[in-house]
């Protein structure tokens, strides 16, 4: 039997058939000892065959194969540093919701995320939540970051997911499609998923104002169908975005407005650092490219846990 996989909760997994059946899948045992890296070998989104448990359980079953992902989002484990998580599979739109505080998304974690989508050939939107919720200077600040990664070429949007301000937008964008909604906890995501489809109700919790984090309310990712024929991840909320499987020599390329100015450089594998008649170094004298965003391509070229160089073409 052939389906997509609903939900996963590390061990069982639920497989929505092509009929619309739901049954609760485990995995064959050969998958735990292939030398597979992740966490969860089965991802929400994953297509997959299962048979039905020979044992007569009803409506249980073994899942034999995983079909080859078009794509997926990947991050660092929390707890196990040396293995990788999927978040999510076969995913045909990635909205990334943004707060400018309550809490606070900085431009380093919208970057990787971007990143991460640009490796993996996945579209990627930026929702700035709450708008509804900013003074004048604060929607100012909004307005700059939309416009900065707008001129990159990123589809960003402004919303309310409490009073519903530009909800609509954003279906028209995910109908027919499979979206992901991440982004850190207290952002925002599981009232925007109810904003969407008000029966789903999935829980919400307030931010913490200690911290100004949002409280973990949603532990795994789920799937789940909408009723204009459209089809939703619910992801957990992330604190950090590790960047994995990726060649430092290619970081660039997934910069859209770096790629774009690579051909003008002096040499074809230019990394954009200490190279002489380097066009990003060039654009980014003249203003033409964000400082944010060099920074941050520094920041992830030295490693996660690293600040940007301070010694190489930072900027007082």
């Amino acid at each position: 039997m052939n389906g997509i996989v609903y939900k996963s909760t590390g061990s069982w997994y639920t497989i929505k058939t092509e009929q619309g059946t739901f049954y609760e899948c485990r995995l064959k045992g050969k998958f735990r000892i292939k030398g597979i890296k992740s966490t969860n070998p089965v991802a929400v989104g994953d297509h997959v065959v299962f048979e039905l448990d020979l044992k007569g359980e009803d409506g249980i079953g073994v899942i034999s194969r995983i079909e080859e992902r078009r794509n997926y989002i990947i991050r660092k484990s929390v707890n196990l540093s040396k293995q990788t998580q999927i978040i999510a599979a076969n995913i045909d739109i990635a909205f990334l919701l943004v707060t400018l505080n309550n809490p606070p998304t900085f431009t380093t974690f919208i970057d990787r995320f971007l990143v991460t989508a640009e490796a993996y050939g996945i579209k990627a939107v930026l929702l700035f939540n709450k708008i509804d919720t900013y003074s004048p200077e604060e929607l100012g600040e909004i307005k700059f970051l939309a416009n900065l990664y707008r001129s990159i070429g990123y589809e960003c949007v402004g919303i309310s997911a409490k009073n519903g301000k530009n909800i609509d937008t954003v279906k028209v964008m995910m109908k027919d499609k499979v979206s992901v909604f991440s982004g850190h906890s207290g952002v925002g995501k599981s009232t925007l998923v109810n904003s969407i489809e008000p029966s789903l109700n999935l829980k919400t919790k307030e931010i913490s104002d200690q911290h100004l984090q949002g409280q973990h309310t949603t532990t795994f990712a789920e799937m789940y169908d909408l009723s204009f024929n459209a089809k939703i991840i619910d992801t957990p909320g992330i604190k950090g975005f590790g960047m994995v499987e990726m060649d430092k020599e290619e970081l660039g390329d997934y910069y859209p407005e770096f790629f774009k100015l690579k051909k003008h450089c002096k040499f074809n594998n230019c990394m954009h650092i200490e190279e002489p008649k380097c066009a990003v170094k060039d654009a980014l004298e003249n203003e033409e490219v964000a400082w944010s965003r060099y920074k941050s391509y520094l920041q992830i070229l030295e490693g996660e846990d690293e600040h940007y160089r301070k010694d190489v073409y930072t900027k007082e």
